[in-house]
Formats: structure tokens, sequence, C-alpha cells
């Protein structure tokens, strides 16, 4: 059976959205190999929050994709090559990429999805957006305590994170009855060590 081909007023919006999809699968094969490093390093809480962003990009990337082959489009993105730091410079470099996202990536798609009144991309995108923002919080906070020498903080523990199955929504611990950005119950959220 042939895949449905992409309608001539999608085009665009698909190029986004495998441009965004593109950006959280590589997030999600970075994250992992940071907490990997993380791990060796003695810093179990940060390689949790790795793991659980990880997750969320994953989640994501989902999103993304179930919008691209809804709009007819091929949902594949490329691992780009890495490189894997110190823990501090993985942080550094998870936080930058994540304010790439929130500061240009997604609010450009979403105002290009807005203009064509796309419900669908638009929802992939502010979920992702918002779950950028708790990812940027957690990492500006892994990298003020490990800059500080501020030990024993939750950096240098076990800490189970949650992330949200629907959105990617990620937090250091329940915060509410309900996702605030998706309404799922937190009871069902995943909780990643």
């Amino acid at each position: 059976m042939l895949a449905p081909a992409v309608a001539v007023e999608d085009e665009f919006a698909v190029k986004n959205l495998v441009a965004a999809l593109e950006s959280e699968v590589n997030e999600h094969a970075q994250y992992k190999a940071f907490a990997d490093r993380a791990d060796a390093d003695g810093l179990p809480g940060v390689a949790s929050l790795f793991r659980a962003a990880a997750r969320a990009e994953e989640i994501h990337a989902r999103n993304h994709a179930r919008v691209i082959r809804q709009m007819g489009g091929e949902a594949q993105a490329e691992v780009h090559p890495f490189h894997v730091r110190t823990t501090l410079e993985n942080l550094k470099l998870a936080l930058g990429s994540e304010r790439r996202e929130i500061d240009r990536l997604y609010p450009t798609f979403l105002k290009e999805a807005a203009s064509h009144l796309d419900t669908s991309a638009i929802r992939t995108y502010h979920w992702a957006l918002e779950a950028e923002k708790t990812h940027a919080r957690l990492y500006a906070d892994a990298v003020a305590l490990l800059e500080n020498g501020v030990a024993p903080g939750w950096t240098t523990s076990a800490h189970g994170f949650y992330v949200c199955a629907v959105c990617g929504y990620t937090a250091k611990r329940r915060e509410a009855e309900n996702c605030p950005e998706c309404n799922f119950s937190w009871e069902r959220f995943e909780v990643i060590h």
C-alpha cells in the first residue's frame, strides 16, 4: 500500500515537523549517552535527569512523527555524531540545546502552525516547548549545584523524575493531580531513575 502524499498546503508544515523530529531524536540519543557518563562520574541524580529528559524527547519525537504521518509525510530522522564530555559540560550543552528550542525553534514553528490553523502541529509543538522549559530549569539547577560544589544535593544521590507519557512534561516531584500541560493523570506518569 502506498503512503499518502503530502498535500501542497502541508509541505512546509511537514518540513518543520521533520526538523523538530530530528532535533528530538538527536537529543534523545545524546541524553542517554550523557546519563551513562553521569553514572560513571558518580552523579546518579544527574544521570536520572538525563534519562528522564531522554524519555521526554522520545515522547516528543513520537508525537511529531504521528502528526507527520497524519499529513502524509515520512517520519524519519538521522542521528548526528556527537561527543560525550564531562558531566558538567554535558549539562551545559543540554541546557544550550533546550534554550535554542525554547527561544527559537518551537516559537518559530508554533507561529507558522498558528498562521495555518494547524491544530495538530500546534499541540505537539506546545507540549514539546513546555516540556523543554522544565528540562532547562532542571539542567540550570544541576549546573548551579555542580559549579557551586553543593553536596550532597539531588545531583549526587539517587533520584526519580516524573515524565508525562503523553506530552513529556518532566518534574523532580509530583506537582498536581494532573499534568499541567496535557491534563494527563499524574498517577500515570512514568518515574525515571
